[in-house]
């Protein structure tokens, strides 16, 4: 399995953690007062055991990950995420996996995110493209956050932007 291959869901997990971190990190309200617009800085955990290289993906596999959220790239973490990908197609070198996160933040208003895509990455490129994923809901303070986060590779984080609507 490529570094691209564990990166997209690492890039669907993130995006669920910046929507509760929103009221905490005082960001740019949205036009209309019913959202906010914030970036945040997603880097994968290691997983004991984890080699560079594994095999190919096939349909089926199913990749769990963690990362650590920050501010800014080695700045403060400010919350942790999970995320589940499981391969549906493999067509040559690529393939597509459904992905979905949860996301925990320290401080600020209550409740989980939850944030999901369906990604087509290709297993021969070390860097992914940038990604659109769709916050689909979440509990307490965000139960009923809606929007998507683009998420685009940035050395060893991935840049996560969020555009959320609160209402």
């Amino acid at each position: 399995m490529t570094r691209s291959f564990r990166r997209i869901g690492a890039l669907c997990a993130s995006t669920v953690a910046a929507v509760s971190f929103a009221a905490a990190a005082a960001p740019a309200h949205a036009a209309a007062g019913d959202g906010f617009e914030f970036t945040l800085y997603a880097k994968q955990v290691p997983a004991a055991g984890a080699s560079a290289s594994m095999p190919a993906p096939k349909v089926g596999d199913v990749l769990t990950f963690a990362d650590d959220l920050y501010k800014t790239k080695g700045g403060d973490k400010v919350g942790r995420d999970g995320v589940t990908c499981s391969v549906v197609r493999v067509s040559g070198d690529q393939a597509d996996m459904n992905c979905v996160g949860t996301i925990v933040l320290n401080g600020g208003p209550g409740g989980q995110l939850t944030a999901q895509a369906l990604a087509t990455v290709d297993i021969t490129n070390e860097a992914p493209a940038a990604l659109d994923i769709a916050v689909t809901g979440g509990t307490g303070d965000f139960k009923q956050a809606r929007g998507y986060i683009r998420s685009t590779p940035d050395g060893d984080y991935d840049r996560m932007e969020f555009h959320i609507t609160t209402r």
